[in-house]
């Protein structure tokens, strides 16, 4: 029978996990929402379902495999909503996007062919697809510490301190000191409250550009920079069960599902799930499940923020929660930037391919993201490299 001591360790690794997931990232997932035209109570909607989905997926998953598998937004996703404002600002259409990369992810779960395809994309595409996104929000903390010195200055500075001294906290502090600095810039107070979480139905329009421009993009990178990422962690940490084809069929269910209530894609946990699978959670490997399970429940009443969060955002300047969300991803933007160009032989591959979705360009309403990826395969088709000469 375990004892008290015994579980306390796994059930704070959850806990610390959830609530580091939710701090670091919630802003970018709402910030990406109100680029594609979300109103607040959908923002408000959209994140009480990813934390209520990702929580029972959770505790469903690791209580029944007895694996610390635990599930999170798509913050990728998410960033490539912030830069999808040129494809659309009809968030009905959007929000038939994301059903499409929920089918696509329950297809891949199906018929594990799709998923060997996802694998078959060189990573440095990928990569220098997700840096690509990444760039323009990444360059947003410089562009704040010029609009907002007084502000924004404090809150990087913070984050420099924790990446130093304590790199977990680094992001969920740096959440904290723009929460303090929203409190100061923002404007009077309109009277709003809070309120309390409530679901938002939204029916989604099935427009063909924006589902191209949005759901294809979003399955490849929810694919190869979250749910790859993820297996590979459990597989990392000694958990070699196969159970892919349950995950992919749950996250797509819930995906699909979740963008009736204005929720974007949801996926295995990669960057937050190291801290429930590995040692830190506890030293057995067959007790790590409880930290999962512990972040899960910790999701369910997380979601009960959700207004207030979505209050915070909409109250701060544009440029402060941009800053605070570019911080966020400087990690992805790192290991995305390290990935694209590590094989010489397609450095110019992974250019091409950044420099495209960097740009931002919409042609025929379809995104850059989409274009990058195009770009990228016909470098890769027609770019060799100069044979060596013999000396």
């Amino acid at each position: 029978m375990s004892t008290i001591s015994d579980l306390s360790q796994p059930v704070s690794a959850g806990i610390v996990g959830a609530v580091t997931g939710f701090a670091s990232s919630f802003a970018i997932v709402l910030a990406g929402l109100t680029a594609v035209g979300a109103t607040s109570a959908q923002l408000s909607s959209a994140l009480l379902v990813l934390c209520l989905a990702q929580g029972g997926l959770a505790m469903l998953f690791s209580w029944r495999y007895r694996i610390p598998v635990s599930f999170a937004w798509s913050t990728p996703g998410a960033a490539l909503l912030v830069t999808a404002g040129a494809v659309t600002d009809d968030f009905a259409a959007a929000v038939g996007g994301f059903v499409l990369c929920g089918l696509l992810i329950v297809l891949t779960g199906c018929w594990p062919v799709l998923g060997r395809l996802i694998n078959r994309i060189p990573p440095s595409i990928a990569a220098a697809m997700l840096a690509g996104i990444l760039f323009p929000i990444c360059l947003s903390p410089v562009t704040a510490a010029v609009e907002l010195p007084f502000v924004a200055l404090p809150i990087i500075l913070v984050w420099l301190v924790l990446q130093r001294f304590a790199p977990r906290w680094a992001v969920p502090a740096a959440m904290v000191a723009t929460a303090v600095g929203v409190f100061l810039v923002a404007e009077p107070s309109t009277g709003r409250q809070p309120g309390w979480p409530a679901f938002d139905l939204v029916a989604p329009v099935w427009d063909p550009a924006v589902m191209v421009a949005l759901g294809v993009p979003l399955y490849i990178v929810t694919m190869a920079g979250q749910n790859i990422p993820g297996f590979a962690v459990l597989t990392t940490f000694g958990y070699r069960r196969d159970i892919s084809r349950s995950v992919l069929l749950g996250t797509g269910a819930a995906s699909g599902l979740g963008a009736l209530a204005a929720a974007p894609p949801m996926n295995l946990a990669a960057l937050s799930a190291a801290i429930m699978a590995g040692p830190d959670a506890h030293a057995d490997t067959g007790r790590r499940w409880i930290a999962a399970f512990a972040g899960g429940a910790t999701y369910l009443v997380l979601g009960l923020a959700a207004p207030l969060a979505t209050l915070l955002v909409e109250s701060a300047p544009p440029s402060l929660i941009q800053a605070a969300a570019g911080l966020a991803l400087m990690g992805a933007m790192i290991n995305a930037v390290g990935t694209a160009f590590e094989r010489p032989d397609h450095r110019l591959v992974a250019l091409g391919t950044f420099l495209v979705v960097a740009s931002g360009t919409t042609i025929a309403g379809v995104g850059s993201a989409f274009w990058g990826l195009i770009a990228g395969g016909f470098l890769l088709l027609t770019v060799r490299p100069a044979p060596r000469e013999d000396k």
